[in-house]
């Protein structure tokens, strides 16, 4: 660069959400120029309702987070639910020593990341709320471009990295050529709302006491058929209740997200639940669910990915995460940006030190376990002809009448004559399971 292209920051990152804000946080305190660039009017503004979130990695970037943070509550329950039409079966596991150790708590994004953003402000960071970035600034060849800032408005802003944590459509990236626009079928349609009530009467219906919270993650009828799942997460007063539909099924199917999602609502194990809570909030969003294979190119020359922006989700069908992912991903940015800066070298080679700290790191270790989740959870029979046959069998089992009873064994394998799935796809999604999740 010329003298009056001097670079504003050493770093400009694009998007306040947990995976900027982590990452700009950690480069401020070592000293750098860091500019936190967010569309929205305030961090968090955007971010719609809350979920659950696997906090121990933010331990280790703030310690005393779980006592600082506006977390809502603990979780030390866990339940997985089959949903029917007219019944469902569900595993409950509920374990104090998971409230204990902060393993997974709640958290409502528009004040998780606010505070986040309030922490980077005290390390040093600019944050740039109400600015829309519309571009990415662009030097060099065709051949070989480099990133030396962004647009926003009439306004261009140069640095020596630029961050793309612009989320899971990321604009940045598809400007970059990093990435083409995601496959359909790496992509999911959440519904979500956050339904108002009691403390009390969250505590009365989900069994809890004190700030210990339950997460519930249903699959089956809640999605009418179409890969994904449901969801009731505990807050403090309010719960976040919603659906996920995988979209390219939820096209093929011609159905309507918003119908499904208001048929979860009206399905009993849910409606008694949610009775007398005021719906406070509402919307759709889309949702990275390709796990490992969704994962592209995460450096450029003066450039690198974090956070959904880079597809960093898990779903295996018993724990859904990304926040943790996003968080995780900052870390192994910020060390390797650092590392970049400190040897003047911002090419991708440069920066090739992130993608090396991502690997090593849980981020990387949980995408490669999990890697076959994805394509385990394509099965159709999970989202009604399993529940439909774990329903059945329990009913014949607690449906006394005058009849002899038959053992276990051979009430399942009368249950499993009557229904659609056979025992050669019984076993086939049951390998499935154990070499994926």
């Amino acid at each position: 660069m010329s003298a009056q292209e001097e670079p504003d920051f050493d770093v400009i990152v694009v998007g306040a959400g947990i995976a900027g804000g982590v990452t700009a946080y950690q480069l401020a305190q070592q000293g750098l120029a860091v500019a936190l660039i967010e569309r929205g009017e305030s961090p968090g503004s955007k971010n719609l309702s809350g979920g659950v979130f696997y906090a121990r990695v933010l331990e280790a970037v703030f310690p005393g987070f779980l006592e600082q943070a506006p977390i809502e509550r603990r979780i030390e329950r866990n339940q997985l639910c089959f949903l029917n039409r007219e019944s469902w079966v569900a595993v409950d596991y509920s374990d104090q020593r998971l409230a204990a150790a902060g393993t997974a708590v709640t958290v409502l994004r528009a004040r998780l990341d606010a505070w986040l953003a309030e922490q980077c402000e005290a390390a040093g960071v600019m944050v740039m709320s109400g600015v829309r970035v519309d571009g990415l600034l662009v030097e060099g060849s065709a051949a070989s471009p480099r990133i030396v800032g962004v647009r926003a408005g009439e306004d261009e802003l140069r640095a020596r990295v630029v961050v793309a944590a612009d989320g899971v459509n990321s604009f940045l990236c598809r400007e970059a050529g990093l990435r083409s626009r995601p496959d359909p079928k790496q992509l999911a349609v959440g519904v979500k709302a956050l339904v108002r009530m009691p403390r009390e009467a969250i505590e009365d219906r989900f069994g809890l006491s004190g700030d210990a919270g339950s997460a519930t993650a249903v699959v089956g009828a809640c999605t009418q058929g179409i890969g994904g799942g449901g969801f009731l997460y505990t807050n403090l007063d309010s719960i976040s209740v919603g659906v996920v539909l995988r979209l390219d099924d939820l096209v093929a199917k011609g159905a309507n997200s918003r119908e499904v999602f208001d048929g979860f609502l009206a399905h009993p194990f849910v409606a008694g639940r949610l009775a007398g809570g005021e719906l406070t909030e509402y919307g759709c969003h889309l949702v990275a669910e390709g796990g490992q294979a969704m994962r592209g190119r995460l450096t450029w020359d003066g450039l690198v990915v974090v956070g959904d922006a880079a597809g960093f989700t898990i779903n295996n069908g018993l724990t859904v995460r990304g926040m943790d992912l996003a968080a995780g991903s900052g870390v192994a940015a910020a060390t390797g940006i650092a590392a970049a800066l400190a040897a003047d070298d911002t090419t991708a080679s440069g920066l090739a030190g992130y993608e090396r700290a991502l690997d090593e790191s849980f981020v990387g270790r949980d995408l490669r376990t999990y890697a076959g989740a994805p394509r385990f959870l394509e099965s159709p029979r999970l989202y009604g002809a399993y529940g439909d046959l774990l329903a059945d069998v329990l009913f014949d089992v607690f449906h006394l009448d005058t009849r002899p009873r038959k053992r276990l064994l051979a009430t399942a394998r009368d249950a499993l004559r009557r229904s659609p799935v056979r025992m050669g796809e019984l076993v086939s999604d049951a390998w499935g399971a154990v070499r994926s999740i």
